[in-house]
């Protein structure tokens, strides 16, 4: 029988047979997954959750055979649910708002760490649903001296076994038959026996809940179901119990049921464990030989240095070092070179469309709009490919583990490390890398306080107007200067508040006891060279679909807002003027007798008088525009942080991203485009800018109070869309943006008015 994949199918068609990937986390189960799919899928959320969900299709070539649709469900150590990736899990094996229960699960075994993944294995064999196992990463058991008999263990699990090694496709073909073979054949039987006492109780939970449902619409409860929920007091199912019709009564109820199993002497909270260990070492008895002497691994050595408390540190250091400095130097060239494109492109429209709201809404709007979303490709593809090589090798998990006791201090676990520092490049990829966090509330925090990290967009603001307002003072006798100093200052401003941040929003909004850091330590592997350039596409696309789309849309809307209206006036004023400067050309040019050399340095002067026209024109425009009176209406209110209607209205207008707010103010304060290529020509009419009466807007103070809003600000609309994206709700960034955009404001008044005492 051939089988070959195809295109992702509709994950409700009653017609296609569902398998179900289950396993712990770290068994190589997405990449059998991607082996299996042949990287065809679609993703997406499970209903109701931000739990990612990925589906792909195995079809039968031959004519009659079934669809088969793969569900890769999120890791577990077993069904003891405790958060919403583990409970959905459960949900899909037992048919819980999923639209039935699979035809087969594919139990993901590490043969490395066999004893641990056959924990759950033992619970999927009671599912009452037919079980195929893979016993992935043979090659490193057989490195490390591990002999196991797959036909000794298929015997002892009365399954099918199939020994593959999914980062090289070893085994996948023969999976695979495997897979349309065990649909429709009979359920384990073998599994193992909870105590006659235990027994009991489920069955009488049964006759007391009868058809009792967790949820208008859900089937009974399951064997399974009730087995965690008797045994795991204030587990995920316990509280879903509690929370629907007559919760306080099942809670009862199931106290009551506990209360006789300890007055038996059987302690609900270890029975289970003695029960599936004593029958997984019998398991392990009959198939691995244990004659053999473990070797001293690769693994144990490389994590002598690797989670050594000094050099465990010094090599973090190293390996984001070179992470972060190729973010930098690699995607620099990449991200000049699309924005040369972007110009380029939108030179070309320019010269084949008439001057006018449709040239500006395509060059400026349309053109770009694209060049905000593409700009920011090289940043995230560099950054996932070193992530998913990292991970894909194992050194994530050992990150994590030697920076889980500093993440603690404000709530956080180790994990959130990585994409915290992330942000330091871009919030976007710092955000998306926040799905390797497990817990639904760690990830949250780790979400709302990475936009806090100074991004590198960040930066030329913070360049600008230190370079024009900081004196270039000498410290520590020339060791460091004072514009240096005002720098770094920047960027602990955002470290400090994300520290306060994540310990408010961990005690008040995402309350409850910080879990216990638990993280395996996988054995160290090759990374596989398909699935790492699958996730680097992967994201890419997912970024320029879904988050891209926004900012496209927030570009146009930008656009449309500094544009109209267009007073007719204007037009007429600046014509007269591009005449008189033309007529004096014209006249200059009839009344030199200098030579060719002179015509050349007139027409050179009368083309730079053009573009300060042009310029001024546009600054006229925009000031009349509804951008720029709304920057005059908000004055009233930007004012107290020392700020004038034209830098309130570059702020405004940086929305979409906060590089914006340069051009933006180049454009207000009426620059020609034969400026330097850098901030000198703005940052000289930013220290000549003045208020009516005189003043100059710009100090120290003020330089401090902008800097420090953009510091804390969330100005960015790529960010607000990946958290959409990834919190799958517009509640929490319509909460960051207006909570991050308050708490700058305060800050900026305080900035201003603090420093203003003193300088």
């Amino acid at each position: 029988m051939s089988l070959k994949t195809q295109h992702v199918a509709d994950p409700t068609s009653a017609s296609a047979a569902v398998v179900a990937l289950a396993g712990n986390p770290n068994t190589g189960k997405t990449t059998l997954f991607n082996e299996l799919t042949g990287y065809r899928q679609r993703v997406g959320n499970y209903p109701g959750v931000t739990v990612e969900k990925k589906t792909g299709r195995l079809a039968v070539a031959e004519r009659g055979d079934r669809p088969v649709l793969v569900i890769d469900l999120p890791g577990a150590y077993g069904f003891s649910a405790r958060s919403h990736d583990e409970m959905v899990v459960i949900d899909t094996l037992t048919g819980r708002g999923t639209g039935g229960r699979p035809d087969l699960v594919v139990a993901v075994v590490d043969a490395v760490n066999l004893r641990r993944n056959l924990f759950l294995t033992s619970q999927l064999l009671e599912l009452g649903i037919p079980v195929v196992i893979a016993l992935n990463m043979v090659d490193l058991a057989e490195s490390r001296n591990i002999r196991i008999d797959a036909r000794a263990l298929e015997q002892a699990l009365g399954v099918p076994v199939v020994p593959v090694v999914a980062t090289r496709g070893q085994g996948i073909e023969q999976l695979k038959q495997l897979v349309v073979q065990s649909i429709g054949a009979d359920p384990p039987s073998s599994y193992p026996q909870m105590p006659d006492e235990i027994v009991r109780e489920i069955e009488d939970l049964r006759g007391v809940f009868g058809s009792a449902q967790t949820g208008s619409g859900d089937p009974p409860l399951s064997h399974v179901e009730l087995l965690q929920v008797l045994l795991e007091p204030e587990g995920f199912g316990e509280k879903r119990l509690a929370d629907g019709p007559g919760g306080q009564h099942r809670v009862e109820e199931l106290s009551i049921r506990r209360n006789r199993l300890a007055d038996a002497g059987l302690n609900p909270a270890h029975i289970e464990a003695e029960v599936r260990y004593r029958w997984i070492e019998g398991v392990i008895e009959r198939a691995v030989d244990a004659g053999g002497a473990r070797v001293n691994s690769r693994s144990d050595m490389a994590d002598r240095v690797a989670t050594h408390p000094v050099f465990g540190p010094m090599l973090l250091i190293l390996i984001m070092g070179v992470v972060f400095q190729s973010i930098y130097a690699w995607a620099a060239p990449v991200m000049d070179g699309i924005e040369a494109l972007c110009t380029a492109a939108g030179a070309q429209v320019a010269a084949r469309t008439t001057e006018g709201a449709l040239q500006s809404l395509l060059v400026n709007g349309v053109v770009g709009g694209v060049g905000a979303v593409l700009v920011f490709l090289p940043q995230i593809m560099i950054l996932f490919l070193f992530l998913a090589i990292l991970e894909d090798c194992g050194y994530l998990s050992r990150a994590a583990f030697l920076l889980d006791r500093f993440m603690a201090l404000c709530g956080l676990n180790g994990k959130a490390f990585l994409p915290l520092v992330s942000s330091f490049a871009c919030a976007v990829p710092g955000i998306m890398t926040t799905r390797t966090i497990e817990h639904r509330a760690d990830r949250f925090v780790t979400i709302l306080v990475a936009p806090l990290m100074s991004c590198s967009a960040r930066l030329p603001v913070y360049v600008l107007l230190i370079a024009a307002f900081i004196p270039a003072r000498p410290l520590l006798g020339g060791v460091v200067g004072l514009q240096t100093l005002v720098l770094i200052a920047m960027y602990m401003v955002g470290i400090a508040v994300a520290i306060v941040a994540a310990w408010f929003l961990r005690r008040v909004v995402f309350r409850g006891a910080t879990r216990a850091f638990l993280m395996e330590l996988p054995s160290y592997k090759c990374p596989s060279p398909k699935t790492v350039l699958y996730r680097v596409y992967e994201r890419a696309r997912e970024f320029v679909i879904r988050a891209g789309t926004i900012i496209f849309a927030v570009s146009i809307v930008i656009w449309a807002l500094g544009y109209y209206p267009r007073p007719t006036a204007i037009g007429i004023q600046f014509e007269q003027r591009r005449a008189e400067v033309e007529a004096q050309h014209e006249f200059a040019a009839l009344d030199t007798e200098e030579g060719d050399d002179a015509l050349v340095r007139l027409e050179a002067g009368r083309d730079a008088e053009l573009r300060r026209i042009d310029s001024d024109e546009s600054g006229a425009y925009l000031r009349q525009s509804v951008l720029g009176r709304v920057g005059r209406a908000v004055e009233p209110v930007v004012e107290p942080l020392g700020w004038d209607w034209k830098i309130g209205t570059a702020v405004l207008a940086s929305f979409p991203a906060r590089e914006v707010v340069i051009s933006t103010l180049g454009t207000i304060y009426n620059l020609s485009e034969d400026a330097d290529g850098g901030f000198g020509d703005l940052r000289h009419a930013m220290q000549a800018a003045t208020w009516p009466d005189g003043r100059q807007v710009y100090s120290v103070p003020v330089a401090l109070s902008i800097m420090v809003f953009f510091a804390l600000c969330m100005q960015c609309g790529a960010t607000l869309a990946v958290i959409k994206r990834e919190t799958n709700s517009w509640r929490w960034p319509a909460l960051s943006f207006a909570s991050m955009t308050l708490l700058a404001y305060v800050a900026a008044f305080v900035t201003f008015r603090v420093s203003g005492m003193f300088v």
